[in-house]
């Protein structure tokens, strides 16, 4: 009889241990689901800054960098990846927390760096829409076979159809057509990846000898590399102004920890996406001594036909879709950026800002963009690469001055205490200031000397 009554008392407490077990697990399940439907919920800033970002310094430097030094350049990828988060991370933290966009802040902060930052979307505004335009146009050619038609025709066409897309849907329109892209982006990198590991290594050539990294050219690399990934700098206040326009859409601003799981969901994306194109690189182009083209769109075709060739003819499509996804959602996702920054700095300037917020600034600025640039294409379009260099040049150098003027801002005495950076972010800042200090410093002098 005892040994019945304990094994129905074990049997019942086994009953109620099975019971919280389940109920723990479930109200885990629901919390889990909750976080994924919140990240859901509030994608936008993180999705459009993913998209920014895996243009250029992606499709090109990634690429190249697997091609020409293979495997090791993962190292500089990641490292540029962790150093500059923090620049970009205190747009979203200062726009969510004050609900200010960010250029506000160096207003704030003082006139001088208002008009720094003016100088550096100048330089931007005037080079990289055209180029990045031209770029997508000649990839656009290639994916259709186009021969009648010029690259400069093809760009205008492009300026049209994204000026069109932006002014009549503006934030929200771009924010959905990117939730759509994104992911046929990702899928068709994927599964381009896969294949290209399943398909294994070029066949090196006899005695192929690796590029000294660490020789002029190599170091010169390495810096544009890292300079550039995942984007310039001054993309902080991108998603500073695309966080603004979403919370001011959805008349819902998410506590801080959600919007910052949104943005580093897009950048852990960023990051995964620079890896796979280092691995293509890596498996189909280096020890090939293949010589690159430094010509972007040059580039492109020669990438998509060693892929074709290592892979087959079958995965054309796949391969074309990919880069040309990747460099039109840069290209739209830009011209946003560029003509919300510009308006935002000019309404600043001119101390009418709360009147540079409505909608009819917003148009101005894009159609704006898309005339300077398509006059850029036509009248310089020879000195193109002048141009963007200066661009680059211009913001490669004061990078680590935004980086400051950011960190600035999230630790300014009108922003609360509580929602400052822990210790551990302020001091991978300053880590990230000084190694991007020293890489200007080093980049300036090539150029002098």
């Amino acid at each position: 009889m005892a040994k019945v009554i304990t094994t129905n008392i074990i049997t019942s407490e086994l009953g109620k241990f099975g019971y919280i077990v389940l109920q723990k697990n479930t109200t885990n399940q629901q919390q889990n689901m909750g976080r994924i439907k919140s990240i859901i919920k509030n994608l936008g800033p993180g999705l459009l800054f993913a998209s920014m970002a895996i243009g250029t310094s992606h499709l090109v430097l990634s690429t190249k960098a697997g091609a020409q030094y293979g495997w090791f350049m993962i190292i500089p990828i990641i490292l540029a990846n962790l150093l500059k988060y923090p620049f970009f991370e205190f747009g979203i933290r200062y726009t969510n927390v004050t609900g200010k966009s960010i250029i506000e802040g160096y207003n704030d902060r003082g006139r001088g760096y208002l008009w720094l930052y003016a100088f550096i979307t100048l330089a931007t505004s005037l080079a990289s829409p055209a180029a990045l335009c031209s770029i997508t146009a000649g990839l656009f050619i290639n994916l259709f076979g186009i021969t009648t038609v010029s690259i400069t025709t093809v760009a205008v066409g492009l300026f049209t159809f994204n000026s069109i897309i932006l002014i009549i849907g503006k934030y929200k329109l771009l924010e959905t057509t990117l939730k759509f892209l994104i992911p046929i982006l990702f899928v068709a990198l994927l599964s381009t990846t896969v294949l290209v590991i399943n398909a294994g290594p070029v066949t090196p050539i006899v005695d192929f000898k690796a590029p000294e990294l660490f020789d002029e050219f190599g170091i010169l690399f390495l810096i544009t590399l890292i300079g550039w990934m995942p984007t310039a700098v001054e993309g902080s206040s991108w998603l500073s102004l695309w966080s603004a326009e979403k919370y001011r859409i959805d008349k819902n601003k998410p506590p801080l920890k959600e919007a910052l799981q949104e943005f580093n969901t897009g950048y852990v994306l960023t990051a995964v996406l620079a890896i796979f194109f280092l691995t293509i690189g890596c498996m189909t182009l280096y020890g090939s001594g293949t010589e690159l083209s430094g010509n972007a769109v040059t580039f492109a075709d020669q990438v998509i036909s060693l892929f074709t060739t290592h892979i087959g003819d079958w995965a054309y499509v796949l391969i074309t879709v990919s880069a040309f996804a990747t460099m039109y959602s840069t290209c739209l996702t830009q011209h946003d950026a560029i003509a919300r920054v510009s308006v935002d700095v000019i309404g600043l300037i001119v101390g009418e800002h709360n009147k540079f917020t409505e909608k009819k600034y917003y148009a101005a600025g894009i159609i704006i963009i898309s005339v300077t640039s398509i006059i850029v294409l036509v009248a310089l379009g020879a000195n193109m690469g002048v141009i963007l260099a200066t661009a680059t040049v211009i913001s490669f150098v004061l990078a680590p001055l935004v980086g400051y003027m950011n960190l600035k801002n999230v630790m300014s005495t009108d922003f609360p205490q509580k929602y400052q950076p822990k210790k551990g972010l302020q001091l991978l800042t300053y880590t990230g200031i000084l190694f991007l200090s020293l890489l200007s410093l080093y980049y300036c002098w090539t150029l002098i000397f």
